[in-house]
């Protein structure tokens, strides 16, 4: 056994020492080989918003949670803002501009550094932060102190189109160019993120089983053959594939989920970060890469011919399409159209990991991995310790929470590479 661990110690430690140069050659600062150019920044356009989606909806910033005042117990939820480099306008003369939630002085924080880096000398301007005087609609997220209007300080409206992508670069959940005045822009609750962070399925999601039976995730253990895709695309059959272990396994955990439904009735429950195939389908029937499947039209499944994607669940839009199965080893999954995409609360994290890196679950094809937005990568980086359960058979069944061996890949990869390959509720504190 000792040696066995030794064999996957030395496999992480060569698998960093390939991944470093070539990591670091394409990221910013220092490296060997070639780095990376500047991301062309588009600026949006008057009245665009981005995500291209209503503000108080699951994909931007979310429901409101309802109005804070300084005598409200919610209220030791903002924290005042005393950044040198951003002005407040702060008209009221109270310091309610500079109160926010600590997500949004974090994203504010980040923008004021990239305005000075686009225009020396110009600095961010807060003109409207929290509103305890009702000066907003009855939902506003102002109220909550998750949103807020900028300008530029020498308030040059050419200038506000740039700002508005620089918003959207700093993290904000929501900008809109709302007026030729002002960029409005908020961000998710502090419940919200905290709820959704991690990459797992819940404990009531069922697989499939060798022998065509089905089991609920909690009841899943190390060994077992549950029904996957036999490439790491998800374009091939069907196979049963070994669980080697879990990646995270916590099975007293409430969190917020992503409940994905589909115009065959198959829906599938999975935190933000988890990867999960997917693939356009908004050109319908006439586009090249689809055609009716030929097995049972009754499905309202689509067969494709162009390979599909790996993307965050909480990117899926309705109108795309994942990836379905009826169960059948040796068949190809199908296409399914999402019909909606909807939060739902839901008690246990399970990640399990195949030999193969994908499973179905409630008959939908997803990756086995989540928080880094590269499935492939992913894969590979944990070769070495698939390779090690397939030596040393599945592991023992497994304390509450993360596998270390992904901790400590997550922990590395944000060294080596780009903040922006990794899903922003990924981790946790000190955990997944």
């Amino acid at each position: 056994m000792r040696v066995s661990f030794l064999l996957l110690t030395a496999s992480l430690c060569a698998m960093v020492l390939l991944l470093a140069p070539a990591s670091e050659g394409c990221g910013p600062g220092r490296g060997y080989g070639k780095r990376r150019l500047p991301k062309k920044l588009i600026p949006l356009a008057y009245k665009q918003f981005s995500p291209n989606v209503a503000e108080k909806t699951l994909g931007a910033s979310g429901r409101p949670e309802g109005k804070i005042t300084r005598n409200s117990e919610r209220f030791k939820e903002l924290t005042p803002n005393y950044n040198t480099d951003i002005i407040f306008k702060d008209e009221e003369d109270t310091g309610a501009d500079r109160l926010m939630t600590q997500r949004c002085k974090d994203k504010l924080n980040s923008l004021a550094i990239s305005v000075m880096n686009m225009w020396p000398g110009v600095k961010l301007r807060v003109t409207e932060g929290w509103d305890e005087d009702g000066h907003h609609s009855e939902d506003s997220l102002h109220y909550e102190g998750r949103a807020l209007d900028i300008t530029s300080s020498d308030r040059d409206r050419n200038k506000y189109a740039m700002l508005a992508r620089l918003a959207v670069e700093a993290g904000f959940d929501w900008v809109y160019y709302e007026s030729k005045a002002h960029i409005h822009c908020s961000v998710k609750s502090e419940h919200s993120v905290a709820a959704k962070t991690g990459g797992c399925f819940p404990g009531d999601a069922q697989v499939i089983l060798k022998g065509g039976a089905s089991k609920r995730m909690r009841d899943l253990h190390p060994g077992d053959h549950v029904l996957a895709s036999s490439t790491t695309d998800g374009h091939g059959p069907l196979i049963y594939s070994p669980v080697s272990s879990f990646l995270d396994y916590q099975p007293n955990v409430t969190k917020i989920f992503y409940n994905i439904g589909t115009n065959t009735g198959l829906n599938i429950t999975l935190t933000a970060a988890h990867l999960i195939f997917v693939t356009d389908c908004t050109g319908g029937l006439s586009e090249p890469q689809w055609k009716e499947t030929a097995e049972d039209p009754r499905l309202g499944s689509k067969r494709w011919e162009a390979g599909p994607r790996t993307v965050f669940a909480s990117e899926v839009r309705p109108g795309q399409c994942v990836l379905t199965s009826q169960g059948k080893v040796g068949s190809q999954a199908s296409l399914s159209v999402v019909a909606f995409v909807e939060e739902q609360g839901s008690t246990g994290l399970y990640a399990p990991l195949t030999q193969h890196g994908s499973i179905v679950v409630n008959g939908v094809l997803a990756s086995c991995y989540a928080a880094v937005d590269n499935h492939h990568l992913a894969h590979w980086v944990l070769a070495p310790l698939r390779f090690f359960y397939s030596l040393m058979g599945p592991s023992e069944p497994q304390t509450d929470g993360l596998h270390w061996y992904p901790w400590l890949l997550q922990r590395l990869g944000k060294m080596l590479l780009d903040a922006g390959h990794f899903h922003p509720w990924g981790t946790e504190q000190g955990h997944r």
